[in-house]
This record gives C-alpha cells, sequence and structure tokens, in this order.
C-alpha cells in the first residue's frame, strides 16, 4: 500500500500545478458550498496559479448549476490572506501540503479541504481490504 501512495502522490505533486486540477477542486468545492461568498486557501507558492483559475471556476461553477437546476447562481472567490503549509522538503519536519485548496465561507465557519494530501488520504482509507 505504502509503494502504491508514494507512486500516487508523485503523480498528483504533478498536477498539482495544473491549471485545469486546480479548476476543477476550486469547482467541486463549490459545489459543495453553494455559497455565494467563497474565500480560497492555497500554499503561497501556488498564490499566482489559484488567481488564474478563480474566474473560470466561478463561470463554470455557474455554468453547472444553472444546466443542473435552471437557477442563476454565481459565486465571488478571492484568495485568502493565510496560506497553506510549504511543499514537503526532504529533512525538514512540521506541517506541509502537496497542493490544491481549501474553501472557506460564513467568516471561516464552512471549509471544504479539497487538498491533495485530504484526498489521498481518503483514497487510501478507502482503498483498504475490509
Amino acid at each position: 500500500m505504502h509503494k502504491i501512495e508514494g507512486d500516487v502522490r508523485t503523480k498528483l505533486v504533478s498536477e498539482s500545478s495544473s491549471k485545469a486540477f486546480i479548476t476543477k477542486l476550486v469547482v467541486q468545492g463549490l459545489l459543495m458550498l453553494l455559497e455565494s461568498q467563497v474565500t480560497v486557501r492555497c500554499r503561497e507558492s501556488d498564490v499566482t496559479l489559484v488567481k488564474g483559475c478563480l474566474q473560470v471556476a466561478q463561470d463554470e461553477y455557474a455554468k453547472l448549476i444553472k444546466a443542473e437546476t435552471g437557477a442563476t447562481k454565481t459565486c465571488t472567490l478571492e484568495i485568502d490572506t493565510q496560506f497553506l503549509p510549504p511543499a514537503p522538503a526532504a529533512g525538514k519536519d512540521g506541517p506541509s501540503c502537496l497542493g490544491g485548496v481549501v474553501l472557506a465561507c460564513q467568516d471561516g465557519k464552512i471549509t471544504i479541504d479539497n487538498t491533495i494530501d485530504v484526498r489521498l488520504r481518503l483514497v487510501m482509507e478507502q482503498a483498504k481490504p475490509a
């Protein structure tokens, strides 16, 4: 299991710099929250990448809501001033994050953790034999 996790981790780290991947993570989080004002938290090193995804994510979200429900719903996204921990570094202990985003609304009372770390942990837990 650890070898598989290591292989998948490497692949996901390379995906974490993909604009399309980050956009999908943001849209998935928006569909769970269904809020009009959402803050997006990312690693400090990913701010430029994530900012470049926000408008596309807002448009995709509105389009999906319209297609599925017929309702017109928009969302305003902003980058959080707090950041996720940096990427793991060899020989360094402490918190780290492989990438992805955390979406928050209602002054941080409601959050959706769509980081690669959490998603990988969930998949590995579900893949364990019973």
